[in-house]
């Protein structure tokens, strides 16, 4: 016979000869170390034969064991988490036993082992072998339908290497309880970027619970400050809002303790803005208050301004206006003499700068409360009528004048008030 002559199934189904070259070399687009897979052997052999049924069956089956074991790399552990199935899965037989094709592919795609077009082409390559290799009474497949099926295979599973195993949660936070773990900004971001969801808001929850608990060894206590600003960016705003939650629940217990720690970790993410008004007027005023009554005394002004500093900006709104004013009068400070210091310039060393830090924080209200603390506090007043003083309250304005959202009003005060030669006119419009 000559070499165009169509081969016969058993089925009936003819195939010419160039259509079978052309889906056997189809056939070899798979990873190296696929190409020896038995079901992959075997629908070469079928389809040799035209067997396109059983060539449809056969490469299904090569789909469904790579997904099985991409799906075990990546974390059976989370696919029970996920998927939720009648009986948990340990091993590759269980995939067998207790799961169906389409509970895997959607278990690979939500545990990020196949993307989202994966599993949408995977369903319609599932369809197509439960029609024509689950249906032996149905029509013959066509060669366009056999093709395209183990085109889409190929291109988003056989073809595809293993995807990046995700980390066991547990053996983690053993590891940084341990020497061997590596304070690589690049390696902890790549370690909790990669988890989903349910993972992340596990892995949150466990280190704060952790980190205000008693248990937890300096060490690891250590890593967790390192590790959880890292986490706090890459988890989602529903996840933040429920540590949040808990810190609300916590400041109820009333543990001053596991409050204070719990504060601690809160002030490294910057996560006070996800707790209610309530905590943050509980942990904010007393240390506004604390300020107010330290004024002039130097060393405790520091160690105030750094505990506010280090809660960051999430000041309730009904304070708003006492922090700024309390912060301002520290970093002016007052006119004075002394036997030991030739300057009459005084004020807080370790507290200043920090000010001049948490003033390029401030937003619209606050630069509002600042116009308003010069407009109404008698002693600050009364303070910058020296010119030293007065500059020191220059420089805080010029801070805020760079801020492009202050309103217009604000920004005219706070222009009159750096302009040198403007100075009578400020004082003026002050008094009036």
């Amino acid at each position: 016979m000559g070499d165009n002559l169509p081969s016969k199934t058993n089925d009936e189904v003819l195939i010419p000869l160039d259509k079978i070259d052309y889906l056997q070399k189809e056939l070899t687009n798979v990873r190296d170390e696929f190409a020896d897979n038995k079901y992959i052997i075997e629908a070469r052999k079928v389809l040799a034969a035209g067997g396109l049924r059983s060539t449809i069956g056969s490469y299904w089956n090569a789909v469904v064991d790579d997904l099985r074991r991409k799906v075990i790399h990546r974390s059976v552990d989370l696919f029970n988490k996920e998927v939720s199935p009648k009986k948990t899965i340990k091993t590759y037989e269980d995939f067998q036993n207790y799961l169906t094709d389409f509970e895997l592919i959607d278990g690979a795609y939500q545990i990020g082992a196949i993307g989202w077009e994966a599993k949408k082409l995977l369903h319609q390559a599932r369809e197509t072998r439960n029609i024509f290799d689950g249906h032996p009474d149905s029509s013959d497949p066509t060669l366009f339908k056999v093709f395209d099926m183990i085109s889409d295979c190929n291109r988003y599973v056989l073809s595809q290497p293993y995807p990046i195993p995700i980390i066991d949660v547990n053996e983690y936070i053993l590891t940084m309880d341990s020497d061997d773990f590596s304070k690589s900004d690049i390696a902890v971001e790549q370690a909790f970027s990669d988890l989903p969801d349910i993972y992340k808001k596990e892995t949150a929850n466990r280190l704060f619970t952790l980190y205000t608990g008693d248990s937890a060894s300096t060490r690891l206590k250590s890593n967790i400050e390192f590790s959880y600003p890292i986490l706090w960016k890459v988890i989602s705003k529903e996840i933040r809002q429920e540590i949040g939650k808990r810190f609300d629940k916590l400041m109820v217990a009333g543990n001053s303790t596991v409050i204070e720690k719990a504060s601690d970790i809160f002030s490294l993410i910057d996560g006070f803005r996800y707790v209610s008004l309530a905590s943050r007027r509980i942990i904010y005023e007393p240390l506004v208050t604390e300020l107010e009554n330290s004024l002039d005394k130097w060393s405790e002004e520091g160690v105030v301004v750094k505990k506010l500093q280090r809660l960051g900006s999430n000041i309730p709104e009904d304070i708003i206006d006492r922090y700024v004013c309390a912060l301002t009068k520290t970093y002016v400070g007052y006119k004075g003499g002394s036997h030991y210091y030739s300057r009459t310039e005084f004020y807080s060393n370790s507290a200043a700068p920090r000010i001049s830090e948490m003033f390029e924080d401030f937003d619209n209200n606050s630069a509002e409360s600042f116009v308003k603390a010069i407009k109404t506090d008698a002693k600050l007043k009364q303070r910058i009528t020296y010119k030293n003083q007065l500059n020191r309250l220059r420089s805080l304005a010029n801070i805020l004048l760079n801020k492009p959202e202050i309103r217009d009003d604000t920004k005219e005060f706070l222009e009159l008030l750096v302009d040198d030669e403007k100075t009578k006119d400020f004082f003026y419009n002050l008094n009036k």
